[in-house]
């Protein structure tokens, strides 16, 4: 019996593995932080490898749990999702999580 290994998305995307929820999350929030913390729907729907209906589902559940907002660029006026306070920690805390994991074999 093949003994399972926490996956990375790498892991997932190469031997067919669906993203857990959680990992769909924390991918959002990666995405938007390595954005400097705003980003585009659009740009956001694709780093993030999610379907248009996924991204709006997803999101909607984020900004309900008040883990991004939804703003307006200044420059442009076009929608642009940010990472609220709530959400970095959340990240944070999510990957200490999974190095902790990665660390035991887990």
């Amino acid at each position: 019996m093949k003994k399972i290994s926490s996956n990375t998305i790498e892991e997932n995307e190469s031997a067919g593995k669906k993203r857990t929820r959680i990992e769909v999350i924390s991918d959002i929030l990666r995405v938007i932080l390595e954005k400097k913390g705003s980003i585009k729907p659009t740009h956001l729907m694709y780093k993030a490898n999610l379907s248009h209906k996924s991204l709006n589902l997803y999101t909607s559940q984020l900004i309900k749990s008040q883990l991004i907002i939804k703003t307006q660029n200044q420059k442009d006026n076009k929608n642009m999702f940010e990472i609220t306070p709530k959400g970095m920690a959340f990240y944070k805390q999510y990957s200490q999580v999974r190095e902790f994991e990665k660390t035991f074999g887990l």
